[in-house]
């Protein structure tokens, strides 16, 4: 796996999209997607300077982001800016996310408010990077993300940065251990950032039934929102609670 030499601010949790990591040793490819030349320039040039080996494409919208990404060729990790002309909101992390769920989505803006982190991570982000970090930060995110984890800036994922957390709630393991085996099955495809539609199709069920238990996990994790389900669960052992799921 990619080696990282010094620390920097931030934190790594488990990322259960089922992305592998890359291989130690293989060369990254990467696209960058920033409508903002001297950035796209200035982050390629950091990339290049951190990974020697890594393949960088730039891209200056979602569009053409797309098209590169529909190429056929492999790509490893997609840095994506937020706020670019023509672009509302999370709509292009939603569209990107939605047409190649395979391919992690490390976000790089501009913005830096705990609030649209949460959000950027609620829709699939793989991490978060405000430009105003140092260049240890991007290379720790890069790195990490590369190897499966999610990073997330320092402060925004502790448990007192959850909005609506509750004094004296039970630890999340024992509540998910409330969860039927296909309301967890919901949580991590909600995890990873999925709609409910798209949760229904992959499950083969209807849209009626995923809301239901979308509903049912809110409750039993005393949440009141699908990005607090992020949060709160972010530091589960994914692979602990997959292996406790029956095989059929």
């Amino acid at each position: 796996m990619v080696g990282l030499t010094s620390p920097a601010p931030g934190v790594s949790l488990p990322r259960p999209d089922g992305t592998p990591p890359v291989a130690e040793g293989s060369d990254m490819h990467l696209i960058i997607v920033d409508d903002h030349p001297l950035f796209r320039d200035a982050l390629s040039s950091a990339v290049r300077l951190a990974f020697p080996a890594a393949e960088v494409e730039e891209a200056d919208g979602i569009e053409s982001a797309c098209a590169a990404l529909s190429r056929g060729r492999s790509i490893d990790l997609t840095l994506l800016d937020l706020t670019m002309q023509g672009v509302n909101g999370f709509d292009g992390l939603i569209a990107i996310r939605t047409r190649f769920p395979r391919i992690p989505v490390l976000v790089v803006s501009g913005l830096d408010d705990p609030r649209i982190m949460r959000e950027a991570l609620a829709h699939g982000a793989a991490g978060f990077v405000p430009k105003a970090a140092g260049k240890p930060v991007l290379i720790r995110a890069i790195t990490d993300v590369l190897n499966g984890a999610v990073f997330v800036p320092e402060g925004v994922a502790g448990p007192a940065e959850v909005p609506g957390r509750k004094a004296g709630k039970a630890p999340i393991a024992e509540r998910i251990a409330e969860l039927t085996p296909q309301q967890v099955r919901v949580l991590l495809m909600i995890r990873q950032g999925k709609l409910n539609k798209q949760i229904a199709h992959e499950l083969g069920v209807g849209d009626s039934t995923v809301k239901a238990h979308v509903s049912e996990i809110l409750r039993k994790l005393g949440v009141i929102s699908r990005t607090q389900i992020v949060i709160e669960t972010a530091n589960l052992d994914y692979d602990h609670i997959l292996g406790g799921l029956p095989s059929s």
